[in-house]
């Protein structure tokens, strides 16, 4: 429908409405709130990523260092083997020095022993831990006898046992006898209880007993 204004009258405008105070004050506060968020994020961000960066630097150098540390630890386990290796063999040489002076020690308390008796060698002398297993000839018993006293008389040995003393042939016109006995090599080597000056060993060949019936 067309409608025609005869008046000649213009027709009056719709006032425009106000916006309320309250509602642009809500508006503000909401920008204002979110400009707000944005900077709070924008620097919790920023300092997240700071330490995080730190962090991860941190990481990197410890790495380093646990890398260092992995070489260093290589290193000293390297050297401990081969430190272990050089005790053993310094223990080794040690055992063998000691019982090589105590072979010594032992062969020399022996050998003065024996030179202290008359009419007696030996023809065997083993040694087992600290037992002595002694054999040999005498020219008589009473020379098996002596030896006795003096391996006990030494200080070196203690539980000295004859084991078997019997005459022999060797030599049908010389009475000699064939002895074997033990011997206990002493904890702790004592002073020997003679003061008697020890005479020297005795040689391989040593002289011959009389024989029977000669004084």
């Amino acid at each position: 429908m067309i409608r025609i204004n005869l008046l000649g009258q213009a027709r009056p405008k719709a006032a425009k409405q106000a916006v309320p105070l309250e509602a642009t004050m809500q508006i503000l506060f909401a920008v204002v709130a979110i400009g707000l968020a944005i900077v709070i994020l924008g620097i919790t961000y920023y300092q997240q990523k700071r330490q995080l960066d730190a962090t991860n630097k941190r990481i990197a150098a410890l790495r380093v260092e646990k890398a260092s540390l992995e070489q260093i630890k290589l290193d000293v386990e390297r050297f401990e083997a081969q430190r272990s290796i050089l005790q053993q063999r310094i223990n080794v040489i040690e055992t063998l020095q000691r019982n090589r002076s105590g072979a010594e020690d032992l062969l020399q308390a022996v050998a003065n022993t024996v030179g202290r008796v008359d009419a007696l060698w030996l023809t065997s002398l083993t040694r087992n831990g600290d037992s002595l297993q002694i054999e040999g000839v005498a020219g008589s018993i009473n020379a098996v006898a002596n030896l006795i006293t003096e391996l006990k008389r030494s200080g070196y040995f203690d539980k000295v046992e004859i084991k078997s003393a019997k005459e022999n042939d060797l030599q049908p016109s010389v009475e000699t006898f064939g002895f074997s006995m033990t011997a206990t090599i002493a904890g702790e080597r004592g002073a020997p209880a003679t003061s008697e000056p020890a005479r020297p060993a005795q040689s391989p060949q040593p002289p011959r007993p009389a024989p029977k019936g000669v004084s």
